[in-house]
């Protein structure tokens, strides 16, 4: 293990041991359930340890772990949300359609997976690209239905698959 490393966990470590029950208030009253702050805590943890920013000496470490929290908070309420969403969809099908519990697994990860890729884009160009790729729709019919014109749907197809691309980077 390297220096950097070491010295990355030791910090991490340091927090942990002099902040966690703190953090885990915080989480508690922000979700109003216990054992969710306590997984999203851990959640708070892991992602300091496994991202690659140095963190020396922290001046405020309350501060830097509540800006850690709200962003696993966000990313919580953001899959939250996708879940609800397809579990919706799923109750509005034909029992005879739904699929298995390892194929609803799998479509929730995909589809959370897309959400990633595509953060940080507006909206809309995420709706007219979930309509071209999930829909099938053709460009018109995405103007049609989202009332702009063909031109700006053809620009936002074009920024979800450069950002689609260039995530591919990232995961």
């Amino acid at each position: 293990m390297s220096q950097h490393t070491l010295s990355q966990h030791t910090l991490t470590e340091h927090l942990y041991r002099d902040h966690n029950l703190w953090l885990q208030a915080w989480l508690r009253r922000k979700l109003g359930c216990g054992e969710r702050a306590a997984d999203l805590m851990q959640d708070t943890f892991l992602r300091l340890l496994t991202q690659d920013e140095r963190r020396e000496e922290l001046q405020q470490p309350r501060a830097y772990l509540v800006t850690i929290a709200k962003r696993v908070l966000i990313d919580h309420w953001r899959r939250d949300r996708i879940e609800q969403a397809y579990l919706a969809a799923l109750a509005d099908l034909p029992e005879a359609s739904v699929p298995g519990p390892e194929e609803q697994y799998l479509m929730l990860e995909t589809l959370l997976d897309i959400d990633r890729r595509l953060s940080g884009l507006p909206v809309i160009v995420k709706r007219a690209f979930l309509y071209a790729q999930l829909g099938g729709l053709k460009q018109q019919e995405i103007a049609d239905t989202l009332s702009i014109s063909l031109a700006t749907v053809k620009r936002y197809l074009t920024q979800a698959y450069a950002q689609c691309y260039f995530a591919l980077g990232e995961g």
